[in-house]
Parts: structure tokens; C-alpha cells; sequence
């Protein structure tokens, strides 16, 4: 049975605003009656409607946090990161998996619209311009992160500068003299596959080597797409002998595929990617990495959603790249 506040008063012989001024923190209380109101509480086993309680506080005391993957070591770092600030503010967190899938992430969105959450931190799969207008105009401050939406409107966003990063991890392979590199990225509507296509595009320019679009693939960001287009690739005449991977997971795929084919990595195909951290040491294969600053990306997204969330009148949109660091 659920227990009100009529029920703590009854109970106590006392009025239900004398017991709700306890509950909610209020002065004007004896220490004798708190005593009484709290005891009968933890005996009467009192859950407060915290539905209501938001709405009269206009503060669900909670920020939700949509990410693609929750397999991937980036986006649980991230979500760390996060939780970690939002604690000290007393803010919990709750946390969506949309799995790559568009309906799902609009699903997530709309549910934790409808639950009142404070703030949103999102790594969208989307491309929808009519869902991004509306997520970006909705009073419930939001933060992008990873990939951005690709409208003309500002918004909030924490992100690397990842044409400069892909474009450095491709030169990386260049400067040790390999030449047929190929690639692999994600969906192209995605800003961060698109602008890492991009910095590799650019360093094959840059050092005057030939664009082969056989090398070319576009999947999306999970081991089975990598594992799929190395396959294609290495059923050409002519396969890459180096990759850069626009992340981890395209990695991984594209490692095992290479070693189904017989060859041996990094000797045949040699591999460099984004975020593939080892904190184990225990990988077979050591993968020059471009890794990604997750858990700072993470704690500033909340912090710019609180700020926000204190200063419902603070206008300037916050855009902050960082700097992600090569681990060879």
C-alpha cells in the first residue's frame, strides 16, 4: 500500500504541512517533531512521488545521456566522465543505448523530454534537420557530442578537431612510407566520419598520392562493417597495405578480417585507428591510436548542462574542441 503524507500525519496526530515541512527540508519545525516525523517515515516506509516533487521544484534533480554504443570503451569513459560531475551537483544520471538505430535515439529523446530530465548530453546517429531544430529550440538545455547536427542554427557542443586528427594519424603512415592506405569510416552523416574521411583525403593530397576509392569504405562504426569492407578490399588485385580506421570497433573488424585472409598484422596490413586505448596491455596487435580526451568530453558536456540548468538566461552557445593525443 502507499503511504502519503494524510498517512504520517494521521499516524503522529499532527497536520500533513507540518509533516511536509519536515520532508521537504523547512524550518519552523521542533527538532522534538522532525524526531517524530522521520522515525515515522523509516517505520511507515515513505517513498516520496518524486513526479510531483519535480514538478513543484521545476527540477527533476537528472540529466540523461543518449550514446550509439554502449560496447564501445569511448562512449562508457564519456558517460563517466559525466556522472562524475553531475554527482557533485547532485544530479543523477540516466543513460540510453540507442544502438546506431535513428527511431530508437528519437524514442530516447522524446521519453526523456517527457520524464522532465534537466539536460540532455547526446551523440546522435540522426540526420533528421526537423528533429534537431526541435531538440535544439526545446527549453531542456541540451549538449552534442562526438557527431553534431548538421543544421544552421548554434548549438552546444564538445568535440575534437577530427579532420586535423585523421589527417595526422594518415601521415603517420605516410611518413613510414607506406602509400596504398586505405579507410574506413562510419555513416556519412555523420560529422565526425566525414570530417575523419576528410583528414585522410587531405594527407593523401598533401603528399601527392593517388586517391583509389577501392580503398574507400563506408559502413558504419561497429566491428562487423569493419570486418565487411576489409573482406571487399582484400579481394582486389591490388589490397592496401595500411588502414586508417575511423575508429576502434572499424579496427577490430578489419584486423579480423585481414587475419581470415591469411595475413599477419601489422607485417601485411598495417593498422592505426581512433581510441584503441589498451589499459590491459594484453592486445596482441598494438594499434597507433589518435584517443580521444572520453571522460574530459564527458565532464565538460555536464558542466556546460548545469550551467545552463543555474542560468536559465545564459545565451552564449559553448563550443569546445579538444585535443586528442597520439599514443604510438
Amino acid at each position: 500500500m502507499t503511504v502519503r503524507l494524510t498517512d504520517i500525519a494521521k499516524h503522529l496526530g499532527i497536520s500533513v504541512s507540518t509533516v511536509s515541512r519536515v520532508i521537504n527540508g523547512k524550518d519552523r519545525v521542533s527538532d522534538e517533531t522532525r524526531k517524530r516525523v522521520l522515525q515515522a517515515v523509516k517505520e511507515l516506509n515513505y517513498q516520496p512521488n518524486e513526479i510531483a516533487r519535480s514538478l513543484r521544484n521545476r527540477s527533476s534533480m537528472t540529466i540523461g545521456i543518449i550514446v550509439p554504443d554502449l560496447s564501445n570503451d569511448f562512449f562508457n569513459l564519456l558517460t563517466k566522465g559525466a556522472a562524475m560531475v553531475s554527482k557533485k551537483d547532485d544530479y543523477l544520471v540516466i543513460l540510453c543505448n540507442s544502438d546506431h538505430d535513428e527511431s530508437m535515439e528519437q524514442e530516447y529523446m522524446n521519453l526523456l523530454i517527457q520524464k522532465q530530465v534537466d539536460g540532455i548530453i547526446i551523440a546522435t546517429v540522426c540526420k533528421d534537420k526537423l528533429y534537431f531544430e526541435r531538440v535544439i529550440n526545446n527549453s531542456i538545455p541540451v549538449v552534442f557530442v562526438d557527431n553534431l547536427p548538421k543544421v544552421d542554427m548554434n548549438y552546444n557542443f564538445v568535440t575534437i578537431d577530427n579532420t586535423k586528427a585523421s589527417f595526422d594519424l594518415t601521415c603517420h603512415l605516410i611518413n613510414m612510407g607506406y602509400k596504398d592506405i586505405a579507410v574506413l569510416t562510419g555513416s556519412l552523416h555523420e560529422t565526425s566520419a566525414v570530417r575523419r574521411l576528410n583528414g585522410w583525403e587531405k594527407a593523401m593530397k598533401a603528399n601527392n598520392l593517388e586517391i583509389n576509392n577501392d580503398f574507400i569504405g563506408i559502413g558504419d562504426f561497429r566491428m562487423e562493417s569493419g570486418y565487411r569492407l576489409m573482406k571487399d578490399m582484400l579481394k582486389l588485385d591490388k589490397r592496401p597495405d595500411a588502414l586508417m580506421a575511423a575508429n576502434n570497433h572499424l579496427a577490430y573488424g578489419a584486423i579480423k578480417a585481414a587475419r581470415d585472409h591469411g595475413l599477419n598484422v601489422p607485417d601485411d596490413l598495417y593498422v592505426v585507428c581512433f581510441d584503441a586505448l589498451d589499459n590491459t596491455g594484453l592486445f596482441s596487435v598494438k594499434i597507433p591510436s589518435m584517443v580521444q580526451p572520453a571522460e574530459k568530453i564527458g565532464e565538460i558536456a555536464a558542466e556546460i548542462i548545469i550551467k545552463r540548468i543555474k542560468d536559465r538566461d545564459y545565451k552564449i552557445y559553448d563550443n569546445v574542441i579538444l585535443e586528442p593525443i597520439f599514443i604510438n
